[in-house]
């Protein structure tokens, strides 16, 4: 049995090269979704929603697997970010973010799979945060996007040219929420060497 993996089917999206940003064409994809509000580094409701995120992911691999014989690889945490004032994310004031948490899900995976798993994984893992857990479709279409390597912290200066010079210099502006990809385990990472995603959905200014 071959194993879908999404980062090699959409390599595209989830392994780019690049490190200046670039646009892109993102297709539709369906998620797993929790959302919640506050600093990821400090807020409870943040580790509860990434751990109901991996139950029922993890649950649905499993239920895929043995109910329809088609296996695949649990995608990495994803992220949407958004606040009334985006100058936070280049100031890094984390208390004032939003976020929409995420875990794509293959095409085959239907609405009635996710429930049944998040009811198994509910009654499994006991975690309040799995009833939050919900399908979601993306289609962000056009965006800019790159790799950014090293802390999440110094993603500020790489976010300030997006919105200062990438932007103006290509007549575009924003649309949609701004989009992380964790690559890799950051708890066994150096931090220098974290891969992160970072694409931001945008449209002609005009």
């Amino acid at each position: 049995m071959t194993r879908y993996d999404v980062k090699r089917e959409l390599k595209r999206y989830y392994a780019p090269k690049n490190t200046a940003w670039e646009l892109v064409d993102v297709p539709p994809q369906q998620f797993l979704a929790v959302d919640g509000h506050g600093d990821p580094n400090t807020s409870a409701d943040y580790a509860r929603a990434v751990q109901a995120l991996y139950a029922v992911a993890y649950t649905i691999k499993f239920a895929s697997k043995r109910e329809l014989d088609r296996d695949f690889v649990v995608g990495p945490l994803e992220g949407l970010w958004w606040s009334d004032r985006p100058e936070v994310f280049v100031a890094r004031i984390k208390d004032d973010w939003n976020w929409r948490m995420l875990i794509s899900q293959p095409d085959w995976i239907t609405e009635d799979l996710i429930d049944d798993a998040k009811a198994a994984a509910l009654a499994k893992k006991g975690l309040p945060a799995i009833a939050d857990v919900r399908r979601e479709t993306l289609h962000e279409g056009t965006s800019a996007q790159l790799l950014h390597v090293g802390p999440y912290d110094d993603e500020g200066p790489v976010l300030a040219e997006l919105h200062d010079v990438y932007l103006a210099a290509n007549g575009l502006r924003m649309t949609g929420h701004h989009h992380e990809i964790y690559l890799g385990d950051h708890r066994r990472t150096d931090p220098a060497r974290y891969r992160t995603v970072l694409r931001q959905p945008v449209r002609p200014a005009a």
